[in-house]
């Protein structure tokens, strides 16, 4: 595929090149393209040497080539990381002062621009309106990360992750989406959980897991893009969540008590259901009403019973199963396996009890598939009259994996070949 990597004028203009690194070690061609002023932080020669590509800013480069029209053309995706206030405004615009802008005015390709900035810039109600623009203009456009600034300041404005921004930006050109012989999901309802609950201990400690919510929102992304409208319930994720974006809604919960609400109460309305969320199987039975105090006694360890959480994805299938409404509902397993029983065993035996129509049964660990951008997912199919496609293995992105599962929900849908 054919990437054309916009960089803006910004500090965050270093993370680029570790994104072009990735896009390239996955087998993609990128073209960086970036701004006079993204060379002030990171020179030409980088980029040529990451990308074995000629770096121009100027639209009078290769006159006899139309190169300001022919790299637009040319382009299956274009990605501006990072998008500055400046540039956001003059693409919002539709302003064409250099190869970048040009090129964003050519290309028919799906963009991704992920903005970063200070926090008070990202705030400022001009940003905000060209961010608006761009998403009604069918750009897609990341909401920033929170965290450390230049200075001293933190808050929103980061560059999200580079890993997170290519897994967003492959998710748009995921199948079946630009499969033209696959019909869309368009006219469907989606609802995705995604990330980790947590559970309080006390006002400052809580229960959870290392989940990511990378795959959750991947899958999001696929579905969206495919044409489903998406409702994404998000415990706590370690990647940046879209605000604002067409088709895709956000809906943030914090323990699983919220997350069973909410994926209840949206699930009514929804064709597809995929819980992806990772949730914690037990809670406090009781939550101190203040922090709980170490003492000077090494025996003096507080005692903490637990509860057990509901069981959310088997509550869903009952409650589709009582309505008798047409509704697929996919669940994630994270399995580990043990000494007898390999993890593909225990998630046929799970797909069996939660009575989900798929289930896409990963191995995890402290190195394996939570927090990582890469997994192996086996997708395991519930019979039809007796009949069940055969179990699918997907080794890849949680992109990559997350297209897979959108084309076989197509499938049991009725909605592709």
């Amino acid at each position: 595929m054919r990437i054309v990597l916009g960089i803006g004028g910004g500090i965050a203009a270093y993370k680029s090149a570790v994104l072009l690194r990735l896009l390239t070690e996955a087998g993609h061609h990128v073209v960086p393209m970036p701004t006079r002023a993204a060379l002030e932080f990171v020179g030409a020669p980088t980029w040529e040497a990451l990308s074995g590509e000629p770096v121009s800013t100027d639209v009078f480069d290769r006159v006899d080539a139309v190169n300001h029209v022919r790299q637009g053309q040319a382009a299956d995706l274009v990605i501006v990381a990072p998008a500055t206030a400046d540039l956001l405004a003059r693409a919002a615009h539709g302003l064409a002062d250099d190869l970048l802008t040009t090129t964003l005015l050519a290309t028919e390709a799906p963009v991704l621009l992920a903005p970063a900035m200070h926090t008070q810039m990202w705030e400022n109600p001009a940003v905000r309106e060209n961010v608006a623009a761009l998403r009604r203009q069918g750009r897609h456009v990341l909401d920033p990360a929170s965290g450390r600034l230049t200075g001293q300041d933190t808050g929103p404005g980061r560059l999200p992750d580079p890993e997170a921004i290519r897994d967003a930006a492959l998710a748009l050109v995921a199948e079946p989406a630009r499969t033209p012989t696959r019909p869309s999901l368009s006219g469907l309802r989606a609802v995705v959980s995604t990330g980790g609950t947590q559970e309080p201990l006390d006002p400052v400690r809580f229960l959870g897991n290392r989940s990511s919510g990378k795959q959750g929102l991947a899958v999001a992304r696929a579905l969206q893009a495919a044409g489903a409208q998406v409702d994404l319930v998000a415990g706590h994720t370690e990647v940046a969540l879209p605000e604002g974006d067409e088709g895709l809604s956000v809906h943030r919960v914090g323990t699983a008590l919220e997350l069973q609400e909410a994926m209840q109460r949206l699930s009514r309305e929804a064709d597809v259901v995929v819980m992806t969320a990772a949730v914690a199987d037990f809670r406090p039975a009781e939550i101190a009403e203040s922090k709980i105090k170490k003492t000077d006694d090494d025996n003096d360890a507080p005692t903490i019973v637990l509860t057990r959480n509901p069981d959310i994805l088997r509550g869903l299938v009952q409650a589709r199963d009582d309505s008798g409404r047409e509704q697929l509902i996919v669940g994630f397993a994270a399995e580990t396996g043990d000494a007898q029983t390999d993890p593909l065993e225990f998630g046929r035996a799970k797909l069996i009890r939660k009575g989900c129509d798929l289930l896409c049964v990963n191995q995890v660990g402290t190195d394996l598939v939570f927090g990582q951008d890469t997994t192996r997912v086996t997708i395991l199919e519930a019979p039809v009259q007796g009949r069940a496609a055969p179990d699918e293995t997907v080794d890849g992105t949680k992109a990559e994996v997350a297209a897979a599962l959108a084309r076989r929900i197509a499938q049991r849908v009725g909605r592709a070949d």
